[in-house]
């Protein structure tokens, strides 16, 4: 991936994520796997173009500030965000979502996670139908 060796990285891109839980490649390097008072932990997520987690929930929440790229956030229900460097997302604890890649970018971010209530909740991927639904809808509504 060119893209991805021409980005101006922050940090190193880490260890290939878990397949279970992303469709593509992404990129994980945790930064803080858990703070001193084993409330945080902070990562920087790199997804490779077309790249998405599953639906997840967090039990106390996380918030994402993307250094890079292009993508998408969306909670269940909901119409889907489009994501650029400098957006903030914060995610409400327990509220279904996903975040990944746009169909023709990379997309980086730091996940601030907030653990004091337990781990994340992987849920079910995300279709091919829900994510190429994207490109259609986020057309009507920018």
């Amino acid at each position: 991936m060119e893209a991805l060796e021409n980005q101006n990285s922050i940090f190193p891109k880490g260890e290939k994520a878990p397949a279970d839980y992303f469709t593509g490649t992404a990129w994980v390097k945790m930064l803080v796997p858990q703070d001193e008072t084993e409330s945080f932990s902070v990562g920087n997520v790199v997804f490779e173009p077309g790249c998405r987690n599953n639906w997840h929930t967090h039990p106390a929440g996380q918030i994402l500030l993307v250094t890079d790229g292009k993508g998408y956030y969306q909670e269940k229900g909901e119409h889907v965000r489009l994501l650029a460097k400098g957006d903030v997302v914060v995610v409400p604890s327990l509220v279904e979502h996903w975040h990944g890649a746009a169909h023709d970018s990379s997309l980086t971010h730091i996940a601030i996670t907030n653990t004091t209530e337990g781990p994340v909740e992987w849920l079910t991927p995300v279709t091919d139908e829900e994510y190429n639904s994207v490109q259609s809808e986020s057309a009507l509504h920018h």
